[in-house]
C-alpha cells in the first residue's frame, strides 16, 4: 500500500494516505474481516479499500475526523461485501469438494479424471463447477450459442462420470 501512495504526485498527498492507513488499518480490517470471516480475504479487501481511498483523497479534508473514519470504514465494508460476493459467486475448490461430497483421498482421483478429458469438456466442467459462471455466461465467453453450450455442458459431464467410474471413484 505504501508503494502505491509513494506514486502520487504531491508529498502532502503521501502523508495524508500514510495518515490514514496508519490511523485506521486496523479498524477497517475488522469491518471487513467482520463480513468475509478470513483473514487473508480481510487484508486483501483493506488494501483495495485503499486505493479506493488513494483515488478519492480529495473527498477528505480532515484525517482525524469522526466524519473520516466513517468514510473509510465504509469504503473497507462495501470493498468486502463486493469481494465476498465474488467469492461466493466463484467459490474456491474447497468449497467445491465440501459442496460435492468428495473425500481429500479422491479428490486427486478426479483432478486426474478432469485432466484426461478433452480440452473443451476440461475448460467447460472448470468455469462451470470451480469458477461457478452459468451455461449462458460460458456460451458467450466461448463465443457459442446457448444450445451448444448445454449440449457442451451435458457431454462433459457424461464423459467425465464415465471416467470417474472407470477409476473407481464412483
Amino acid at each position: 500500500m505504501l508503494v502505491y501512495a509513494l506514486t502520487l504526485v504531491s508529498a502532502q498527498d503521501r502523508t495524508k494516505l500514510e495518515r490514514l492507513y496508519y490511523e485506521y488499518r486496523s479498524v477497517m480490517f475488522c469491518a471487513a474481516n467482520e463480513i468475509l470471516h478470513n483473514e487473508h480475504e480481510a487484508e486483501d479487501a483493506v488494501q483495495q479499500a485503499f486505493v479506493k481511498i488513494a483515488e478519492n483523497l480529495g473527498k477528505i479534508p480532515d484525517e482525524l475526523s469522526t466524519k473520516t473514519k466513517a468514510f473509510v470504514v465504509t469504503i473497507a465494508e462495501n470493498t468486502a461485501i463486493d469481494r465476498y460476493r465474488k467469492l461466493k459467486r466463484h467459490g474456491s475448490c474447497e468449497l467445491c469438494e465440501q459442496s460435492c461430497g468428495i473425500e481429500a483421498e479422491s479428490a486427486n482421483e478426479l483432478v486426474n479424471c478432469i485432466l484426461k478429458l478433452p480440452a473443451r469438456y476440461r475448460q467447460f466442467i472448470l468455469l462451470k463447477y470451480y469458477h461457478g459462471y452459468s451455461t449462458r455466461e460460458i456460451a458467450h465467453m466461448l463465443g457459442m450459442s446457448s444450445a451448444a453450450a448445454s449440449k457442451t455442458a451435458q457431454r462433459a459431464k457424461q464423459r467425465l462420470e464415465q471416467l470417474c467410474k472407470e477409476a473407481g471413484i464412483l
